[in-house]
């Protein structure tokens, strides 16, 4: 909410300004408004002001994308790790109900895949889990 406000009130101010500016400058142009020090020095201004909030603007939005992007991707990534270790303790699990018969583990999660084709790799190394129980009872 904070920086949805910082942009609203920057962009009304930007807008104004730039409405000043350019009402300064067209009036110095068509000659109504004298050149002194004074419109100098209120022109200029008016230059500053204008781009400090343009750059404070997109800075802000920028600075908004980049925390929306990095909060997502720190998401991704404990999301991902968490499958990861989940799935290397499915398969350490599944290893040691095999007796450490690694060739085997692989052959039955193939045909898991072979038998359910679209699941997670997850769910393939638990069907193979729930089956070797299943067969042993």
């Amino acid at each position: 909410m904070g920086n949805q406000v910082v942009i609203i009130v920057g962009t009304f101010i930007l807008l104004v300004t730039g409405l000043l500016l350019g009402y300064v400058l067209s009036q110095l142009v068509l000659g109504f408004l004298g050149f002194n020090l004074l419109t100098l020095l209120g022109t200029i201004s008016l230059i500053l002001i204008f781009g400090t909030l343009y750059y404070v603007l997109f800075w802000q939005l920028r600075r908004q994308q980049v925390q929306s992007f990095n909060s997502f991707n720190s998401e991704i990534t404990q999301q991902t790790a968490q499958e990861f270790l989940t799935h290397n303790d499915l398969r350490n699990d599944l290893v040691a109900r095999l007796d450490g018969d690694i060739d085997t583990a692989e052959r039955l999660i193939e045909q898991a895949r072979e038998n359910y084709p679209g699941m997670s790799e997850n769910w393939y190394v638990e069907k193979v889990i729930e089956d070797l129980d299943r067969d042993r009872r």
